[in-house]
């Protein structure tokens, strides 16, 4: 076996005679981790200025100024509402500059780069004023985070996140932006006392699911509230900026900078390969001749998926082999820590256990990783200690490794997050999720795949999600240069490298959407109209920034149209006549050849071989082919599951060889056409010819091929006017009404064509091309008039028919009367986010849970919290005892009543997916865990990860404390009671323990 260094010696590098350079190494030191002075005061040797210089400003102000206003100059403080231990950047200096005039900003700049800085300054600023701020952030993780790190920095916080509330009169408040959008629609007098809120991620916005309340809350803030907006990097900040200040008549700075304190170094280590091979340097340059050798590895057969059993999924012995390699060199060449990301949850378990052999740590780290995690299981029952997944990563810790995914314990991913924080884990398995949030820098970076599964296919990572997760490395203050390396193997284009490595960041696109819970909430609020949010909304705003753009397009169009001239009018005339004939006759015949195509007409003519077909593969025209043979799909009409699967994903029926004349334009060199993939492709056949010729057995060989060719050449000579086709009637033995009915419009269209003057007195090379000249026109009119159409849509209401449809279904279920006035029902329902409102109220209000005991209403309620898929979709109660699966089989008949009620409203609404979203997956185990059982039983009922579990659960317990609120709103003492026992089963041990950061 080669020596490692001889495998890893050798990097890719700035000799690019040589292409060799090596990493340096750096001392091997642990640090503490500092004080938030010390944390701020660290600096890395001073950037170049022109690097910290490279900030883009733009100031958005609102409509209506006065004549002649000139945005006044932004000076840096005289008095300072906050000092720093250390030199702010140019871009932090400008932002702390607008906030000290008390004016709203956006930051937007990479990880790591330093806005916290600037938020900092916005706190301090409203307490030195005696004013309330609040922080909101993404997910209350992070807002326990921020309460921590602002508590290190400030006196007076508190924290409110729904199931934990302290110090609530803070004059800092963080919370999420769930709670922060309740108290807008409630109007809390809290509102009334805010000066400033700050955002967080912002860019959460774009979430499909929780961006909405992102964008309701600041639609919903006061116009005398300033905002502090931190961002990754944004292509579009300054349209965000100049929504803001229209719809809070306030100015809006934006401070954007790509300057990274740490550059970055990108390395592609090729699968199965000999070594590393930096293709971006620190400089941003990209190494084309490196990339080209990893690829040129790749394709030698040493990084083959297939050979390594690998495949896309990940985890094949060549992948532990070679992540193997790539951590060892890491900590050999001190630059750990590491966080490794894959994008499964059992692939990073799977990683981090194949290293059973290494130990990263000296006895002091491990003293210090147990000491930590013991004083941090402290709280937990003798029981819970005892959980698998709890003793089974204290080893793994001691060691210096660490995993972090969603479906890990909540308390162990805050173990994970502190060991780490304070350098104890030098290799973590994380899943991107990590990259998001929490401040975790890391010298190394590592993807084990650049492709991830995204709930359709695989696909490339995105420029964006490479962005997020490679910024982790390179840490402040300590390092000079942060490593990426990705694990690649399969051949990937420069263009897709480049894409992923220079592209542009994801664009802030409003995901916003109405929701019952939010329409009924407005409509109890006199002094607001549910169309004035939807007016205001940033999705609104941008659909009508794209209307000039699109009347500009469709005026080009226009203009271009008209320069397409013809001689008279006359002319225009007979063209236009002719023409449509032509497109009404090409239209009849395509609805003629989907009838032709049908399995029973056509199925006993492709039986034997040597028939010609043209044929249509995947768009592009080939012309006459030979069939080689038709198969049947297998599975298909077998019932089983490949049948199964077939049907789902509706894959044709039939497989068809055929031998198409074409050129040589995908494969290898060694490789032969025979092994492409042919299922993979949509073939469409156009004609079946009614004549057949002689092909050999074997059509693999060049030299049957070629005698194949020359028979389809003397076929094409000895029928000059056109090989003869099967008769549809007569051979295929069609006779239905409709099809002869397209077959006479057809022929009359045919007739009327030979007819035409355009046919008769123009020579075909000119009658050509007056159609032509004319198809050009009337495309270019055509795409102009639905430009200008798409640019009327975009100047009006957005959602507007929606609106209306929503408002029928609150009326027929009873949520607000015939005049709009909301009613018992709907004043329930507002209560409602965390699940489906409208099925809640009807379980509610149908008397479902008055018959069911606290534990047996919790388990149902659990079916609208847990999101994983039906494992048994024909009924996914098989299996439960009666007094579950039954309250399910009725909250399926409510849900199926409540679909068809939104779709006889007009929605778009598939019934069935509807109903089946609603998984009893959970019930049995949440029934366990409400009567008492402990944690390590109730999870063999599961089958989930650990962290699902606890998920499901806290969501559930949330929605468990909205029906309890909702029953006390409407004056239903029993069931609040009922809710309010249902809630203390679940808030329990592990399950509820507290976070390490409070």
């Amino acid at each position: 076996m080669a020596d490692l260094n001889d495998l890893f010696g050798a990097f890719d590098g700035n000799d690019s005679d040589h292409g060799s350079s090596s990493l340096q190494d750096e001392p091997a030191v642990l640090p503490k981790k500092p004080r938030l002075e010390e944390r701020n005061s660290q600096r890395s040797s001073s950037p170049p200025e022109d690097e910290l210089s490279n900030i883009r400003s733009y100031s958005a102000f609102p409509k209506n100024l006065p004549a002649g206003f000139a945005p006044p100059r932004v000076e840096p403080p005289q008095e300072p509402a906050k000092t720093y231990a250390f030199k702010l950047d140019p871009f932090q200096a400008q932002a702390v500059a607008y906030i000290d005039k008390e004016e709203s900003v956006l930051v937007a700049a990479h990880t790591s780069a330093g806005k916290t800085a600037v938020a900092e300054y916005a706190v301090a600023k409203s307490l030195k004023a005696g004013q309330r701020v609040i922080y909101t952030s993404p997910i209350k993780a992070l807002s326990n985070q921020k309460f921590r790190d602002l508590q290190e920095e400030f006196d007076d916080v508190g924290l409110m996140t729904g199931d934990i509330t302290i110090n609530p009169d803070a004059t800092c408040l963080v919370m999420t932006t769930e709670i922060l959008r309740s108290m807008l629609y409630r109007g809390s007098e809290l509102m009334r006392e805010i000066s400033w809120v700050i955002y967080d991620e912002v860019h959460y916005m774009r979430d499909a699911e929780r961006g909405v309340v992102w964008e309701e809350s600041i639609i919903l803030l006061p116009h005398r509230v300033r905002f502090v907006f931190l961002s990754a990097t944004i292509p579009n900040a300054t349209q965000f900026a100049d929504w803001i200040a229209e719809i809070h008549h306030q100015p809006c700075h934006v401070v954007y900078t790509n300057y990274r304190p740490t550059p970055l170094q990108h390395y592609i280590f090729p699968q199965g390969g000999e070594g590393l091979h930096l293709v971006v340097d620190e400089r941003g340059k990209f190494r084309e001749a490196n990339f080209q050798k990893a690829m040129a590895s790749l394709q030698s057969g040493n990084g083959n998926a297939k050979k390594r059993g690998r495949g896309k999924q990940g985890g094949g012995a060549g992948q532990f082999a070679d992540l193997h390699r790539i951590v060892k060199l890491i900590m050999e060449r001190n630059l750990n820590p590491c966080i490794i990301f894959s994008f499964s949850k059992k692939d990073c378990e799977k990683y981090a256990l194949a290293l059973n052999q290494e130990d990263y740590t000296d006895d002091v780290e491990k003293d210090l990783v147990a000491q930590v995690y013991h004083n941090a299981i402290d709280s937990l029952s003798d029981d819970d200690r005892k959980l698998p997944q709890v003793e089974a990563l204290l080893p793994l810790l001691k060691r210096g490794i660490g995993i972090h995914h969603g479906g890990l314990l909540p308390i162990l991913k805050e173990i994970v997050e502190i060991l780490f924080t304070e350098g104890l884990i030098k290799a973590l398995f994380a899943t991107e999720t990590f990259s998001i949030g929490i401040n975790a820098p890391a010298k190394t970076v590592v993807f084990t795949n650049t492709r991830k599964w995204d709930g359709k296919d695989f696909r490339w990572v995105s420029s964006g999600e490479y962005i997020q997760m490679s910024g982790r490395a390179g840490r402040r203050g300590k390092d000079d240069r942060g490593i990426v390396i990705q694990m690649v193997d399969e051949k990937m284009e420069p263009a897709v490298c480049k894409d992923m490595l220079y592209g542009a960041p994801n664009p802030l696109n409003s995901s916003y959407r109405i929701s019952y819970n939010m329409l009924l909430n407005l409509m109890r609020v006199e002094d607001v109209d549910p169309e004035y949010l939807i007016r205001a909304s940033f999705h609104q705003f941008q659909r009508e920034k794209d209307a000039p753009g699109l009347i500009a397009d469709a005026e080009i169009l226009e203009s271009q149209a008209e320069t397409v001239d013809f001689q008279s009018e006359e002319e225009v005339t007979l063209v236009a006549e002719y023409y449509q004939m032509d497109q009404q006759l090409l239209l009849t015949r395509r609805k003629i050849g989907t009838i032709v195509r049908k399995p029973g007409y056509v199925l006993k003519f492709l039986q034997a071989p040597g028939r010609f077909l043209d044929v249509i593969l995947d768009g592009e025209e080939f012309g006459w082919g030979v069939l080689v043979s038709c198969k049947k799909r297998q599975g298909i009409g077998s019932g089983g599951e490949a049948g199964r699967i077939a049907s789902l994903t509706n894959q044709p029926e039939y497989i068809l060889d055929v031998l198409l004349n074409c050129v040589d334009r995908h494969f290898d060199k060694n490789r032969k056409g025979k092994d492409e993939d042919a299922e993979n492709v949509n073939l469409l056949i156009e004609r079946l010819s009614a004549v057949r010729i002689f092909i050999p057995q074997d059509i693999t060989t060049p030299e049957a091929r070629r005698k194949v060719s020359t028979s389809v050449k003397e076929v094409s000579k000895r029928f000059p006017d056109g090989i003869p086709l099967l008769d549809p009637v007569a051979d295929l033995g069609i006779n239905d009404d409709a099809f002869m009915t397209l077959l006479k419009r057809a022929e009359t269209l045919t007739n009327l064509l030979a007819e035409h003057k355009l046919a008769n007195d123009f020579v075909d090379s000119s009658r050509l091309e007056l159609v032509q000249r004319y198809e050009k026109k009337a495309d270019m009119l055509e795409r102009a008039k639905t430009l200008r159409e798409e640019a009327r849509n975009c100047q009006t209401m957005a959602m507007k028919d929606d609106l209306k449809k929503m408002k029928r279904v609150l009326k027929k279920l009873g949520h607000v009367d015939a005049g709009g006035v909301i009613q018992t029902k709907g004043r329930t329902a507002c209560e409602i986010n965390t699940s489906d409102e409208l099925v809640v109220v009807e379980l509610i209000f149908g008397g479902i849970f008055n018959d069911l005991s606290v534990e047996q209403s919790v388990a149902l309620l659990s079916c609208m919290t847990f999101d994983e898929r039906n494992k048994n979709e024909d009924d996914p109660a098989s299996g439960l005892k009666s007094f579950l699966s039954n309250p399910f089989y009725k909250l399926q008949e409510v849900a199926r009543t409540v679909a068809r009620v939104v779709i006889s409203c007009g929605i778009d609404l598939n019934e069935d997916e509807f109903v089946d979203k609603f998984n009893p997956g959970m019930m049995e185990a949440v029934f366990a865990w409400c009567k008492g059982a402990k944690f390590i039983e109730v999870q063999k009922l599961t089958g989930s990860f650990e962290g699902t579990t606890i998920r499901t659960l806290r969501r559930l317990e949330e929605l468990v404390r909205q029906i309890t609120a909702a029953a006390k709103a409407i004056g239903n003492h029993e069931l609040e009671a009922k809710f309010e026992k249902g809630s203390e089963l679940i808030k329990r041990d592990i399950v509820f323990c507290s976070s390490l950061y409070l």
